[in-house]
């Protein structure tokens, strides 16, 4: 705030320029994942810390979470593609942890370590699963995006597929470990 009480001049801009490319689709679903999460982290809690940070993390994550894959999915577009997934995996999520911790404990509803670890966990894993998704054109919203319907078909298949995935590196690492020790043994 400016010793007057009003914004800065840019931070309307600025606003109105993140709000461009918020994310809708992605709000809404981790709003609803991350708050069971916590749930499930805080089960052992009394119902009114459960009930603070639940509304809490829906509030603040409904507006967050689209501005966050907002983000991601504008990192798709950056020319080189390992800078724009290890923004998408790493960036972006450790940028909303840290700001979700701070707003936790602005206001009072600090959730316990244990929460905390779980979330970020979840929020990396998350990442990497929006990475995988947005990169085959789903949860996208504008011009590159689909209808939620649409997207949803898409999920069963993509879901798999980011599972498989491991198991789709480690067998390339194999083939390519049998490849260097056959050309060896042909030398």
């Amino acid at each position: 705030m400016t010793p007057g009480g009003h914004l800065p001049f840019f931070l309307p801009k600025f606003f109105s320029r993140a709000l461009g490319f918020w994310n809708w689709k992605c709000a809404l679903l981790s709003a609803a994942a991350r708050s069971l999460v916590y749930l499930a982290a805080m089960a052992r809690s009394g119902p009114n810390a459960r009930v603070a940070v639940v509304l809490v993390e829906m509030g603040y994550v409904l507006f967050t979470a689209g501005l966050y894959a907002g983000l991601q999915q504008k990192a798709l577009g950056i020319r080189s593609r390992l800078l724009g997934n290890l923004t998408v995996a790493l960036a972006v999520p450790m940028l909303a942890q840290l700001l979700d911790w701070l707003t936790h404990r602005a206001i009072g509803a600090a959730a316990p370590a244990k929460a905390t670890l779980t979330v970020s966990i979840f929020a990396v894993i998350s990442a990497c699963f929006h990475l995988h998704v947005m990169r085959h054109g789903v949860f996208l919203t504008g011009s590159r995006g689909h209808s939620l319907l649409k997207d949803f078909q898409r999920i069963p298949r993509l879901t798999a597929g980011f599972v498989l995935l491991p198991l789709a590196w480690l067998s390339a690492i194999a083939g390519r470990l049998a490849r260097g020790i056959e050309s060896q043994a042909a030398v």
